[in-house]
């Protein structure tokens, strides 16, 4: 695997010029290069259980909603990253693996739902209990205040877009 030229190293790359026109890119780079390390961790957990990124933003989805933990696949969809036609892929994959099962809609006898198996409830929160250690250790380097500011400049960014 090569590793990837710091993002401190990459900002000093080019002329004047080429600097000023990318200035805002000191700020968007470190989010991209913090969004590959996170992702990067995450996957080192999943990898145990042979999932991939996909299969751990189901999985995280249906956690989310508490018990019973289930949701329709329009709601999956709305809190995924890619098509439908990624999410059926997916769901099918983790619906293999016994970590979900579709059920059916009280509310709607021709849809089915997604829930969380209990062997998918177990594999997420073991998942979680480790990424939560090891978010907590990255995040050691900053003080307390210092996590808060960075979480309401990123809340206010972020709302930017959504």
């Amino acid at each position: 695997m090569t590793t990837k030229i710091p993002v401190s190293k990459l900002l000093s790359l080019g002329t004047k010029r080429e600097k000023q026109r990318l200035s805002y890119e000191e700020i968007i780079l470190r989010i991209h290069r913090l969004s590959d390390h996170l992702a990067a961790d995450v996957q080192q957990y999943l990898e145990p259980y042979s999932l991939q990124q996909a299969d751990f933003s189901i999985l995280i989805s249906l956690y989310r909603q508490g018990m019973p933990y289930i949701a329709s696949p329009t709601q999956l969809y709305q809190t995924m990253l890619f098509s439908s036609g990624g999410l059926t892929k997916v769901l099918k994959r983790v619906e293999s693996q016994s970590l979900v099962q579709r059920v059916d809609n009280p509310e709607d006898k021709r849809s089915k739902l997604v829930q969380l198996t209990s062997q998918g409830l177990e594999i997420i929160e073991e998942v979680l209990d480790k990424v939560k250690q090891s978010r907590t250790q990255a995040l050691s380097c900053l003080e307390p205040q210092e996590q808060k500011d960075i979480e309401q400049l990123l809340a206010k960014l972020l709302s930017n877009w959504e």
